[in-house]
């Protein structure tokens, strides 16, 4: 079975979820270490609020890579230790923007991940990643505001159409945009 296989089929085994649930683990680990340099090197009276998010931001991946960590375990599997890479720059708006983008690859894959689980009949699994996501939205409002940009439409999964391609408008956010 191919990657693309693995990655847009709904029928997978326990081993390959394992594999994807590290792939998105090493996903989490980038987003902790992302945000906690980014929050450190945004400076300035314009960036004092953002910064102070991300912080937050941080702390709450690592309790996503820990809900996933445990998750690899209970299927049987080694929790991975190996972060995706940090793109760095020493433009804010920049680092604002590839955190956005990681954002919405994430909430792209864990919606997929949920179908994955459901399919296996993997409930518990199913339902840690729904209360993941809802932050990883969250976070992808807060840096859309941060960016003065509305949020984007949600990514499809590689080879399925989802049908879920909008997203709401006016939301509130806990963080002054970027003008």
């Amino acid at each position: 079975m191919t990657k693309e296989n693995i990655t847009t089929g709904l029928n997978i085994t326990r081993e390959q979820m394992i594999q994807l649930l590290n792939e998105d683990l090493a996903g989490e680990y980038q987003a902790i270490i992302a945000y906690t340099v980014y929050s450190q090197m945004l400076k300035g009276a314009a960036y004092t609020d953002i910064a102070r998010e991300l912080e937050a931001h941080a702390g709450e991946e690592l309790a996503h890579a820990i809900k996933i960590a445990k998750q690899i375990d209970y299927l049987g599997g080694m929790p991975g230790v190996t972060p995706k890479p940090v793109k760095t720059s020493n433009d804010p708006v920049a680092m604002l923007r590839a955190d956005l983008e990681n954002e919405r690859t994430t909430v792209g894959r864990y919606r997929e991940r949920i179908r994955q689980a459901e399919a296996m009949g993997e409930f518990a699994l199913s339902e840690t990643l729904r209360a993941i996501i809802v932050q990883e939205q969250e976070h992808e409002i807060d840096l859309s505001a941060a960016l003065d940009i509305n949020v984007p439409p949600a990514i499809k999964p590689a080879g399925r159409a989802n049908g879920r391609n909008h997203m709401k408008n006016g939301h509130a956010s806990r963080i002054a945009p970027l003008v």
